[in-house]
């Protein structure tokens, strides 16, 4: 018999109704919805139809996650809530005396002291599993090419390029992402994903990073309370690492006109790969075989059941965090995620958000020990 999992939501907005649909297409797997919580009344109506729609069993409806915790109705907490809320809840949750296991929503905090006091405190419960939410990682054909370079098939890697054109932020409750005090910044609210991919495909630990960006294009004829968003729409990110291999990434966010909103270039002394999203290409060449020799194929991986907004990722990434709670205490029994890799993200978003202000290097040492 299946081993049942179950789960609460805190913050059911746009993403975590999102988590609800990916958590249906695990029921199968011993997943059970049984509890949401949210302060804002309207997203909670939303979440109680789609419940319905989706044939969950009848929810447990709570206006705060403190309420969820007390109730003593499931083993893991997701945490979609907006990005300002997280520490406060994550703190919450490592603190109650019923261990639950959390999956956090990136980015992990908006600062870096407040990370790292999740991390100190998350130590201290070795019995509570914490993974987050860059699923980035499990998108197919990022996921191959994080399995090219790993195999070593285009050698020691020394560059990595990421380019994300896409649309603008989108529309979230209260408008509360278009403001930095809300959501870190954009180089921590959305580039994290493609700061822990960095790390991923170089095999290494960021040493500083130099930024350039702006808010040239959005948002600059809005007014919220009397104030005009302060996120910026573009930039130019280059991260360097400790194995002295480079990042860099290219963002913008007015740029619908593009056929791919993600891709990836990862150049090793041997060898190139890249990847493509939302196409879900993949290509791998050789230095020795030139162009004629360069391979082009569709990645796909048909465990995905739900595509969802973001490529079957979130899919993936709940099946994955699914096995690792059901594993707990054995080899597999591990976030794939950890708290360390969200910490990161966010301080070399940080740094990013820093060097555009101060116009200079930033290091990774600074952010650490400062912010």
């Amino acid at each position: 018999m299946e081993t049942v999992v179950r789960y609460g939501i805190v913050g059911v907005g746009m993403m975590g109704r999102e988590h609800m649909v990916n958590l249906s297409y695990l029921r199968s797997e011993g997943a059970v919805l049984t509890s949401v919580a949210d302060p804002h009344p309207p997203s909670l109506n939303l979440a109680a139809d789609l419940a319905l729609s989706l044939q969950f069993p009848p929810l447990q409806v709570f206006k705060g996650h403190r309420e969820l915790l007390d109730g003593g109705l499931c083993d893991v907490v997701v945490v979609s809530s907006p990005n300002m809320t997280h520490f406060e809840i994550l703190m919450d949750i490592i603190k109650h005396p019923r261990p639950h296991h959390v999956l956090v929503e990136k980015p992990l905090c908006t600062t870096v002291q407040d990370c790292k006091k999740v991390v100190k405190a998350a130590a201290k419960r070795p019995e509570i599993l914490v993974q987050v939410g860059l699923e980035y990682r499990y998108m197919p054909p990022v996921a191959k090419l994080i399995e090219i370079v790993q195999s070593g098939t285009i050698g020691k890697i020394k560059m990595v390029s990421i380019r994300e054109h896409r649309f603008p932020f989108l529309v979230k409750v209260n408008n509360w992402n278009r403001f930095n005090a809300n959501t870190g910044g954009t180089l921590v609210e959305k580039c994290c994903h493609f700061f822990d991919l960095m790390r991923l495909f170089t095999a290494a630990n960021p040493v500083r990073v130099m930024a350039s960006g702006s808010i040239d294009v959005n948002h600059k004829d809005e007014i919220y309370d009397g104030k005009v968003p302060d996120i910026i729409d573009n930039a130019y990110v280059i991260v360097e690492f400790n194995n002295g291999s480079r990042g860099m990434l290219d963002l913008c966010m007015f740029a619908e006109g593009s056929k791919n909103e993600q891709e990836i270039s990862v150049v090793g002394d041997s060898g190139k790969g890249e990847a493509f999203v939302p196409e879900s290409i993949v290509r791998v060449g050789s230095r020795s075989d030139g162009r004629p020799g360069v391979i082009t194929f569709e990645a796909q991986d048909k465990r995905i059941k739900y595509e969802g907004l973001h490529h079957g990722s979130s899919y993936l990434e709940h099946l994955n965090f699914l096995a690792a709670v059901k594993a707990q205490g054995s080899s597999d029994g591990s976030p794939a995620v950890d708290l360390n890799d969200g910490l990161l993200s966010v301080a070399i978003g940080v740094a990013g958000q820093l060097s555009i202000k101060e116009g200079r290097f930033v290091t990774i040492d600074e952010v650490l020990s400062i912010y």
